[in-house]
């Protein structure tokens, strides 16, 4: 199931929104400002965020760029009353995707929510982000604070692999089979070089750390 928060000051307004999202097969979840937004953020995970502009304590603005902090991929959607063209560059410039203005049709926002989770989901198979490193996979590339490190496409699958499911402990030839078919003894103990180089080249990275688990293998843990 698809987690949205709506974050709308509106309560009645709130309620609508959430109540058509759920006919449309959505789990929709409201908030009536940031403030509440953040504790709900931390405590769940929700796939896309349609966020009012002027609203309490904290403006949509605001809010959008404390979220772009912590998340550069999901989703934001800005729904307000404000049509005026500083207030669109203002808000893509905090980071949303997207701006609509009220009234709102309820289909074309479940068409824009749609749209949204599409293009997130393609740019998420294909890019994985873990603190300040970034993994391109069909660039087979990683970049640490926006500066490219260079890696041997064996080392990127490597690290993709331990990365894409933090704690979970894989065997050697659980991190080679799956490429090059090389579970002989000299295959299996080029992993552990490969693990060697990656903690070197990655050293200064503080996201995550590569832990080898005795008498098992290895697995990634995000910091």
């Amino acid at each position: 199931m698809i987690n949205i928060l709506v974050v709308e000051d509106d309560e009645k307004l709130n309620r609508i929104i959430c109540s058509y999202l759920s006919k449309n097969d959505y789990s929709a979840k409201g908030c009536k400002d940031p403030v509440e937004a953040y504790d709900l953020l931390y405590s769940e995970t929700f796939d896309l965020i349609i966020s009012d502009i002027m609203m309490p304590k904290v403006n949509g603005f605001e809010f959008a760029k404390e979220i772009r902090k912590k998340d550069s991929a999901i989703p934001i959607l800005f729904m307000t009353a404000l049509d005026d063209l500083p207030s669109k560059k203002k808000g893509f410039s905090a980071g949303i995707d997207d701006y609509m203005v009220k009234p709102v049709d309820m289909d074309e926002l479940v068409l824009r929510v749609g749209a949204l989770l599409r293009r997130a989901h393609i740019k998420n198979e294909n890019r994985l982000e873990i603190g300040d490193l970034v993994l391109v996979r069909d660039e087979m590339s990683a970049y640490v604070g926006g500066k490219e490190v260079p890696i041997l496409p064996r080392e990127f699958n490597v690290l993709y692999k331990l990365l894409s499911h933090p704690k979970k402990i894989f065997t050697r030839s659980e991190l080679i089979d799956e490429y090059w078919g090389m579970t002989n003894d000299t295959g299996l103990r080029t992993v552990d070089v490969y693990i060697t180089k990656l903690r070197k080249e990655f050293a200064d990275c503080k996201s995550f750390e590569i832990v080898t688990v005795h008498g098992f293998g290895y697995k990634a843990v995000i910091k």
